[in-house]
């Protein structure tokens, strides 16, 4: 007879074993996911035997994650911000250092504020959703080159019951859209460089999908194609954010000085890393003078 708490220790031994990161929190989760126990489960009743069928699916799952898959593929969600997300290996698992491009948002649009959003490289939809769910008052447009990518950002618009104010499109970034048409633009692309790709962690490089990835030679490819046309989205006074990688804000800043951005700034995360850089178009439409 295998107990709760003795399938949390075995769950926990094999996954730090297998080099996992959080071992005693993701076997916590296998277990509850494997027993439908709840946290409370193992703190008062720790000594509830499982079921073959429970130990079979535990078996399974632990498997699955000791080959390093991510605990959001295997549970099939992922907590962003208040919200409870959607994800598939179609799209990027949302990060918490991702959610300052939330912050910042809110930041700049009070509660009562009636204002468009764009999301390009809109993924499960993390960013532009926990926008719209905080701001009763935005709309929101998401784009994304991937289709299933796509299918997964309007199911999390439909289960957050949000998607009567916030639309999805396939595209190539801003192609085919007309300008200055949102308040906001807010974007999360790929900016590892690609010869880093092969040091990351099994759980990005092998389940990732590597569009969301792969900025190109130095990271930076994207941004170079962005910077210009974000601006070109933006209304007169409409302001941006968008998320790099470590070292990266003075070149993708100075991209978007050059494009002609006012107030062009960084924000760090958490950690302390600079994580957004940001600014606004010119209140006149007009690209301040940068030589």
């Amino acid at each position: 007879m295998i107990t709760l708490v003795q399938a949390w220790t075995r769950a926990r031994d094999r996954l730090k074993a297998a080099g996992v990161d959080s071992p005693v929190i993701d076997a916590r989760l296998l277990v509850e996911a494997a027993t439908g126990a709840v946290r409370a489960d193992l703190l008062a009743d720790p000594h509830r035997p499982l079921a073959d069928a429970q130990l079979e699916a535990l078996e399974g799952l632990m498997e699955r994650r000791a080959r390093r898959e991510p605990m959001s593929h295997i549970l099939g969600r992922k907590g962003f911000w208040s919200l409870m997300l959607k994800v598939t290996p179609d799209v990027l698992t949302p990060r918490p250092e991702t959610e300052l491009l939330v912050d910042l948002a809110l930041e700049a649009f009070p509660p009562t504020a009636r204002f468009s959003v764009l999301d390009l490289g809109v993924g499960s939809g993390a960013i532009l959703l926990a926008i719209l769910a905080e701001r009763p008052g935005a709309r929101g447009l998401g784009i994304d080159i991937s289709e299933e990518a796509l299918a997964v950002a309007r199911d999390n618009a439909a289960s957050l019951d949000l998607a009567g104010r916030a639309a999805f499109l396939r595209g190539d970034w801003t192609a085919g859209l007309a300008e200055g048409g949102f308040d906001l633009v807010v974007a999360n692309p790929p900016y590892i460089p690609s010869g880093e790709i092969a040091g990351l962690e099994p759980e990005v490089r092998e389940h990732e999908p590597m569009i969301a990835l792969d900025g190109g030679p130095d990271g930076l490819g994207p941004y170079r194609r962005l910077a210009p046309e974000i601006l070109r989205m933006l209304k007169p006074g409409g302001r941006f954010a968008v998320e790099v990688g470590e070292g990266q804000a003075p070149a993708v800043s100075a991209l978007f000085g050059r494009a002609g951005a006012a107030d062009v700034g960084t924000r760090n995360d958490l950690a302390g890393r600079m994580r957004v850089v940001l600014g606004t178009k010119s209140p006149l439409g007009i690209a301040p003078d940068n030589r």
